[in-house]
């Protein structure tokens, strides 16, 4: 069975470093960009991830922002997104409704938490 893809979207190196070992862990293959900007080669490339984190405070545009231009695109509407974000959970789930995005994992994340959601969201 071919391994499922997450990219993970953030501009911290540590949250970064702790998702991927975690999802590595877990059994996904990660791919990883410091802004929305950088996502774009990997998000727009023949083998698209299976699933997007993306955190919502990133430089140059936010990743709720980003999440509602993929969710608006129907090359790229399919993918699942988490938002990813320290904010309260009420927030949060705010910003996923306005931007179409498919969920949410608070920081700081449990890391079995995390590879549980995205497992439950390709499934």
């Amino acid at each position: 069975m071919k391994k499922k893809t997450v990219l993970v979207v953030d501009d911290s190196e540590i949250v970064v470093a702790m998702a991927s070992d975690a999802l590595e862990e877990g059994g996904f293959t990660v791919i990883t960009a410091p802004n929305a900007k950088a996502a774009d080669k990997y998000i727009h490339s023949e083998k698209k991830p299976d699933l997007i984190i993306l955190d919502v405070m990133l430089p140059i545009l936010d990743g709720d922002k980003k999440a509602k231009m993929l969710k608006d695109n129907p090359q790229t509407k399919s993918i699942p997104i988490l938002l990813l974000s320290s904010k309260p959970a009420d927030e949060l789930a705010r910003l996923v409704t306005d931007s179409g995005a498919d969920g949410f994992i608070r920081k700081p994340f449990i890391a079995r938490n995390m590879v549980d959601k995205v497992r439950e969201m390709l499934s």
